[in-house]
């Protein structure tokens, strides 16, 4: 089943042709998928797979584990905590974060479509959310990216993150 607008014309091949409504012209995004569209063999891709900018399948997005080490001059720990609390409200996928007056370790989760998207977006999180949860102003020193299979691969046999680092922001 497909929703249009009332009064819009619907091409033979599914696409969206633009309409007039009171003198004006209304143009509609909507493209025609085409005859083959997923049909086996066809241009088109199968029904309920994801498109890519290029037309073709979108690759499957996946979980990796971030850990991002920052460090720099000595900061007052009180103001270190609360920028890192309020990080973890403008990121709300931040797991654990752990403190001292001069270095800082954040935990999380990203979604993203291979590791290389996963460090770019972790390689800018620290400067793109300085200003606004205040940050110190410290540089990254250390990144570390890793699939959930290997997370848990490494919780399993013992070497994951320490088992005492609860969610949230905690002095080292």
């Amino acid at each position: 089943m497909r929703r249009v607008r009332p009064g819009t014309a619907i091409r033979p091949g599914g696409g969206v042709h633009a309409r007039r409504t009171a003198g004006h012209e209304t143009i509609l995004t909507s493209v025609d998928a085409g005859d083959d569209f997923g049909a086996p063999g066809g241009h088109g891709r199968p029904a309920g797979e994801p498109e890519g900018s290029d037309g073709g399948a979108r690759p499957v997005s996946r979980l990796w584990h971030v850990t991002l080490s920052v460090s720099g001059d000595e900061a007052p720990l009180t103001d270190v905590r609360r920028a890192l609390e309020q990080l973890a409200h403008d990121h709300p996928f931040l797991l654990t974060s752990r403190y001292a007056g001069d270095h800082a370790e954040i935990r999380y989760w990203e979604e993203a479509r291979d590791l290389h998207d996963a460090a770019a977006v972790a390689l800018r999180l620290w400067g793109e959310h300085r200003s606004s949860a205040k940050l110190p102003p410290w540089e990254i020193v250390g990144l570390e990216v890793i699939d959930r299979e290997t997370y848990h691969q490494r919780v399993a046999e013992g070497y994951g993150p320490p088992p005492a680092a609860r969610v949230g922001v905690h002095p080292f």
